[in-house]
């Protein structure tokens, strides 16, 4: 697999990427202070750019030259995220070698306006987000804690066409539902 960099000099930077999400940064950090470069799949891959493969791939690559002196952050596009160099190449690499998805970094949780935690990002490897309903996130951290482990195992197990039950950290009954041609996966608190 080939991929391009582009925005290294004599050539001019490559445009600033909107990111909404930060993982890992000082307070205060402003990419806009900073020059990007773009790595993105090569021409022979443009078809198959999203492919599961060609992504981790991609994610490896950026996470290798993360270690680079002088590289400050990485942005992840699909999740408009930015994350601290030394933090995203920890979490991608762990995940390379076998480890969890890093699920805030190449993924984002977000609160949504009706109370519930919403998923950024996830389509690109499942074709879903992940959104929880408001019932379930009574605690937002232990609702962070459940939608990163969720997120994890849909990045492992892809996209999911019918309903299933699971068991929560505290014994409850939580429920997985695909919302019809939505791209969206619903959690919910018990069967629903």
């Amino acid at each position: 697999m080939t991929f391009d960099l582009t925005g290294l000099a004599p050539q001019p930077g490559s445009s600033q990427p909107g990111t909404v999400h930060t993982f890992g940064t000082a307070p205060g950090f402003d990419p806009a202070q900073y020059e990007a470069i773009m790595i993105q799949p090569g021409p022979h891959l443009a078809a198959g750019g999203t492919m599961f493969p060609v992504v981790r791939t991609l994610a490896m690559v950026a996470a290798t030259l993360a270690q680079m002196d002088n590289v400050q952050a990485v942005a992840w596009h699909p999740a408009r995220a930015v994350s601290n160099a030394d933090y995203f190449r920890r979490s991608v690499m762990g995940w390379i070698e076998g480890g969890a998805f890093p699920g805030l970094g190449l993924a984002a949780l977000f609160p949504t306006d009706t109370g519930g935690l919403q998923s950024e990002g996830l389509s690109l490897f499942t074709g879903q987000e992940l959104y929880m309903t408001p019932e379930v996130v009574t605690d937002r951290a232990e609702a962070s804690k459940i939608a990163l482990r969720l997120l994890n195992w849909l990045v492992e197990n892809g996209r999911i066409t019918q309903s299933f039950d699971f068991t929560g950290p505290s014994g409850e009954t939580l429920r997985l539902e695909p919302v019809d041609n939505s791209g969206i996966v619903e959690v919910w608190r018990g069967a629903h």
